[in-house]
């Protein structure tokens, strides 16, 4: 990861925009979209900076008058000049998904957010606003913190009770709250992986990884493998599944020792 993914709450905050023409437009429409106020030059109480300038000169110039104030600069397509990048964005507030390149590749990054626009439904956002919503009654249902998350992971998996594919899950939260049948204490999944690439992972794979509790690994398993897990999943050093899982959805990384021809 080369920059640090934060999602910044710009309502009634002051950002500066520096520019005129398309690119300080599209800049404007942005600020606006998430709430903040747009002025030409620096204010006290200015939260970050835009500097949409077609001179290099100038826009070094005022970029640099702009960071000595304390302030965040993004230089308009040109990144060697920016403190942050502006992501492409998938929209279904609240939920927002951003896709960043680094600014390397700004037409990769719309790329990639058109085929994900393709695949979320519009109600995505109510979904979200709709567990927002029912938190309290989560508590409620599953007073236990780990419990909880395992019974929202299993609605929320490909085919489950609230799948985000599925453009009417928001219509079934109720019921899956209201659904007393128990859900299993424990579950062991085997995952053989065949390389130590993890752009070469299943999908199934990639999947079980983002959802697990626990991973059992042995030492020969890559640690771009062992990142693709969840951050707060436990991770475990052995040298076979374990013969009793714990609570919760288990893995077991199987990477078979390439043979020694020597």
């Amino acid at each position: 990861m080369e920059q640090l993914p934060i999602f910044l709450n710009l309502a009634r905050r002051t950002v500066v925009l520096v520019g005129e023409g398309e690119a300080a437009d599209a800049k404007a429409r942005l600020i606006a979209r998430a709430g903040g106020r747009v002025v030409t030059g620096w204010e006290q109480g200015a939260t970050i900076a835009f500097v949409a300038l077609d001179d290099e000169t100038e826009a070094r110039v005022a970029a640099e008058a702009l960071r000595a104030r304390g302030l965040l600069v993004n230089v308009v397509d040109r990144p060697d000049l920016c403190d942050f990048t502006t992501p492409a964005i998938v929209d279904r507030a609240p939920l927002t998904i951003a896709i960043g390149t680094g600014g390397a590749s700004a037409g990769l990054a719309k790329a990639i957010r058109q085929r994900i626009e393709a695949l979320l439904p519009a109600r995505l956002g109510a979904l979200a606003s709709a567990l927002h919503a029912a938190r309290g009654a989560m508590k409620a249902r599953w007073p236990d913190a780990a419990s909880r998350r395992r019974a929202i992971d299993a609605a929320l998996a490909p085919g489950g009770a609230l799948d985000p594919l599925d453009g009417d899950a928001v219509d079934k939260v109720d019921g899956w709250l209201a659904d007393e049948t128990p859900a299993s204490s424990s579950r062991l999944e085997t995952i053989r992986l065949t390389s130590a690439d993890p752009d070469e992972l299943t999908l199934r794979a990639a999947r079980l990884l983002g959802e697990a509790d626990h991973v059992f690994h042995s030492a020969t398993v890559a640690p771009a493998i062992l990142d693709r897990a969840r951050a707060d999943a436990v991770r475990h050093l052995a040298d076979s599944a374990p013969a009793n899982s714990p609570a919760g959805l288990s893995l077991w990384l199987d990477m078979p020792t390439v043979p020694n021809d020597s």
